[in-house]
């Protein structure tokens, strides 16, 4: 199934998505990982039944634009965004699907606008990383440092498309052929000599604010629709020893844990996770 290519202007931004099934079904937005782009739900989404899922390049990331200015995102830009986005569609109440980044922020766009959202789907994301008070003025240092850092550092160049495919595949997280060549696909512009990531680089700096846990919590536990988390056995469970401790102080959360790692949903156990998501969308209140 080929997606539909979609754009939308918000604040002076340029948006490109990917869009899944009949416009008649049931809304999704669907959000992707940190460094990823929308070809992150290229083989889930043409699984999912009776759903109508627009996957969004997010800013920054994919054909979207960049954000102005030199300063680190913020994860609560992109909740306006969404709903921007979502306004734009016409959609008042719509499902979310995040995977990893996406899903946390879908987790926060759900308990600030509550009542706009019917389901939510997430993959290997929920919580952020979670801080400390007495941690904020070190986070706000190591956010000024890096944004000076990475000023005077300039992008690799790969001489041809199958060299960054190969590059991808050995990433922070380990992809298949298949999987690398979709992100990068999405991910790359054509420059002199060769090709370039076409993600903007200051999303390696890091936040200089972190919710704190119990801020994280109340924008959970003021969730009022249905929430589905899969986590996958070699994913945030391994990377993060307490992660499973942390999701269960949420009862309200169904979880599944499946077989497979971080980026399991464009892997083979992409049915897997599509077996889990389709009776959850199914779910009408």
């Amino acid at each position: 199934m080929n997606p539909q290519e979609l754009r939308f202007e918000v604040a002076g931004l340029v948006f490109h998505a990917q869009a899944w099934g009949n416009p008649e079904h049931l809304p999704v937005l669907a959000l992707h990982g940190w460094l990823d782009n929308s070809a992150s739900f290229f083989a889930l989404a043409p699984l999912l039944k009776n759903v109508y899922v627009v996957a969004l390049d997010m800013a920054g990331h994919g054909r979207s634009s960049h954000r102005p200015g030199s300063l680190p995102y913020n994860i609560w830009e992109d909740v306006a965004e969404i709903f921007a986005i979502a306004d734009l569609l016409g959609w008042q109440r719509f499902a979310l699907l995040g995977h990893s980044r996406g899903g946390i922020i879908a987790a926060l766009a759900a308990g600030t606008f509550p009542d706009r959202i019917s389901h939510l789907a997430l993959i290997e994301g929920l919580l952020p990383e979670p801080t400390r008070v007495e941690d904020a003025p070190v986070q706000l240092a190591r956010s000024i440092e890096t944004t000076k850092a990475r000023a005077d550092k300039t992008l690799s160049v790969y001489p041809d498309v199958a060299i960054a495919v190969k590059a991808r595949e050995r990433g922070m997280f380990p992809l298949s052929h298949s999987a690398a060549a979709a992100l990068t696909e999405r991910g790359l512009k054509k420059v002199e000599h060769g090709y370039q990531w076409s993600t903007d680089p200051r999303l390696m700096i890091p936040s200089a604010v972190k919710f704190l846990p119990e801020q994280t919590a109340a924008f959970i536990n003021r969730i009022r629709c249905p929430i589905a988390l899969v986590l996958a056995e070699q994913g945030m469970p391994v990377l993060h020893p307490n992660y499973a401790k942390s999701v269960a102080a949420f009862p309200q959360i169904a979880v599944s844990c499946l077989s497979g790692g971080h980026h399991l949903h464009m892997e083979k156990e992409v049915a897997e996770v599509a077996a889990v998501f389709n009776p959850f969308f199914a779910k009408r209140d």
